[in-house]
Parts: structure tokens; C-alpha cells; sequence
């Protein structure tokens, strides 16, 4: 098949790319890079002729309130307008878990608008939404820290590795739209404040970790569950330990 990555430099088309070659495919990584941009739809009708899947992997370089929207309004009104005119038989974008659960978050607002156009685009789709990745606890950690200690909630989270992502989404290729949502995470789901501590201590960082079940997550309060899967979810199988060794190799 030809299978076309939306934001195939980054984190995750990277990793996808990999698998996707290593299983056959044809794969074209498309970003701004390579003279193709979503966001304007330059590029977009060559890089999509003849695909038969189209994967959205890309992210806003901008995480404001209206930035953050317009990136994701304009980048998937003109890839679902591409990807209809190309025959495309089906687009997958990757999601966030919880956008639909935190409306005081731009960006997942924006997420959400994003999987409302996926869903009257008239291509036939699958939405992924992911936990947060192991790869982002750091910035985690050094946004939430207060007088020198990390202050953070209780709420769950259940955090995956973007090798498991990308496999997910591998996965997904292969199988029929679900014209619906599908949800994926990591192995297991600690309180956000234990996370803090295991990563601070994995990294040899002393700092206090401060349970405040108030305290904002990026700038949003949470509830208990925001975070996690609100059900039956594809399950990664990286722990955290076996991640940190993987960086330390």
C-alpha cells in the first residue's frame, strides 16, 4: 500500500515510517520540510495521489489558544478535502486521551474540533487517541515546579512510549476505518504525583515532589480520570523502566 505520514519528520512519523517500510509499504513522510504544508494545502494533492491510507501524526508548533486552533481547523479542512478528491480509503489522525474531558484546555479544544471535521469529512477514518508519552515527562516535571518543588496532583495518568504509539498506529493500517475513536495507553496508570517522583528519581533530580490536588496540569485543572482511557483501550507494553533503559543504551 501507499500510506502517506502527515507529519512525518516528527516524533512519531519517524518511528511509523520505520515500521511501515520495514512491513512493505510504500511510505511518503510529508511535512513542511519536504514541500508539503496541511495548514495552506501546499503539496498536498501530489503527495496524496494514489495513496491508499493517509496518517495525521502533526502538531501545532504553537500550543496558544488561536494558533494551536487554526493549525488544526485549516490543516484537516484541507487534508480531508485532499484526501476525498484522492480516493483515499482511509485516514487516520492521532488524538489526545481525555480532549473531550478538559474543554478548559485550547489545545485539546482543538483536538476536538479536529476530530469533529475528521468525522464530517467524508473520508472514512479511525481516531487514535493516545496517553501522554513517557518522552514528555520532563517537560512535565519543569512546568510544575514551584519554589524549587514539583507541585502536582493526584489525578491518573497513564503514560506510553512513542514506540508503542507508532506501533498502534502501524497496526491500524491494516485494518478496516472504524469511523469512530479508539483509544490507546501505557501498561499502567499511577497518580501524576508518583510519576513525578519515579522520573525525578530516575534522573537523579532531588527536588521535592509536592502532591496538590489543585494544581493545574499545562494550565488545566483536573479530575481524577481526565487523563486515562475511559474504557477498553489498546494497552503498550513499555513500563517506564524498560524505556529509561532504552535512552540509557
Amino acid at each position: 500500500m501507499k500510506i502517506v505520514i502527515i507529519g512525518g519528520t516528527g516524533l512519531i512519523g519517524k518511528k511509523l515510517q520505520a515500521l511501515l517500510v520495514q512491513a512493505g509499504h510504500e511510505v511518503v513522510a510529508a511535512s513542511p520540510s519536504r514541500g508539503v504544508n496541511a495548514v495552506t494545502g501546499e503539496g498536498l494533492a501530489a503527495a496524496l495521489a494514489g495513496a491508499d491510507v493517509v496518517v495525521d501524526v502533526s502538531n501545532s508548533p504553537s500550543f496558544e489558544d488561536e494558533p494551536v486552533l487554526r493549525f488544526f481547523t485549516d490543516s484537516t479542512r484541507n487534508l480531508t478535502a485532499a484526501a476525498k478528491a484522492a480516493g483515499v480509503r482511509h485516514l487516520i489522525a492521532l488524538s489526545v486521551v481525555g480532549a473531550e474531558r478538559l474543554p478548559a484546555s485550547g489545545y485539546l479544544r482543538a483536538k476536538v474540533a479536529q476530530e469533529t471535521l475528521l468525522r464530517e469529512g467524508g473520508v472514512p477514518y479511525s481516531i487514535v487517541r493516545a496517553t501522554q508519552f513517557f518522552e514528555f515527562l520532563g517537560a512535565i516535571a519543569e512546568s510544575s515546579v514551584v519554589e524549587g518543588a514539583v507541585r502536582v496532583t493526584s489525578a491518573r495518568l497513564q503514560p506510553i512510549a512513542a514506540d508503542d504509539v507508532a506501533q498502534a498506529l502501524a497496526d491500524r493500517v491494516s485494518l478496516v476505518p472504524l469511523n469512530g475513536v479508539c483509544e490507546i495507553g501505557g501498561p499502567q496508570a499511577l497518580g501524576l504525583d508518583e510519576w513525578m517522583r519515579r522520573w525525578l528519581a530516575a534522573s537523579n533530580d532531588h527536588r521535592e515532589v509536592v502532591r496538590d490536588d489543585a494544581a493545574p496540569y499545562f494550565g488545566t485543572p483536573l479530575q481524577p480520570s481526565s487523563l486515562v482511557p475511559a474504557g477498553e483501550a489498546w494497552t503498550g507494553s513499555t513500563t517506564l523502566a524498560s524505556w529509561l533503559a532504552r535512552q540509557a543504551a
